[in-house]
């Protein structure tokens, strides 16, 4: 028996999920914050090549500098999970193993970003 319904009203519904555009842009707009934030971490690394120890720790005491770092952190983790799930989503077909990997990826990525963000308050307050 022939369905009266048309191809489109048979696919309405069916199609996706609408939250590959949101991703999308999330990943565009942190790779565009990260751009100018990668060219400064860049240029002050390289200022402190054969510096001592101690100047990066001066050097992130200043609030700003400080606040930049964590930005730079903040972002990179962001993006970096955002590029894993689509990793993930492409190559891992099997529904469990993909929610555990997801799950294990947000947690390590959560984890560093805990740490990297104690890390710099503990070196602005001393």
């Amino acid at each position: 028996m022939k369905s009266a319904e048309t191809p489109l009203h048979r696919v309405q519904g069916m199609g996706s999920s609408h939250t590959g555009t949101k991703h999308f842009w999330r990943e565009r707009v942190t790779a565009l914050a990260l751009a100018p934030l990668s060219l400064w971490f860049l240029y002050v690394m390289m200022g402190m090549v054969g510096a001592s120890v101690v100047t990066p720790a001066q050097y992130f005491q200043n609030a700003f500098n400080g606040a930049l770092m964590a930005a730079f952190v903040s972002f990179s983790l962001y993006h970096a999970g955002l590029g894993l799930q689509v990793v993930i989503d492409d190559y891992v077909h099997t529904s469990g193993k993909k929610i555990f990997s997801l799950l294990l990826i947000r947690g390590a990525l959560l984890a560093c970003w805990i740490v990297s963000i104690f890390s710099i308050m503990r070196i602005a307050i001393s």
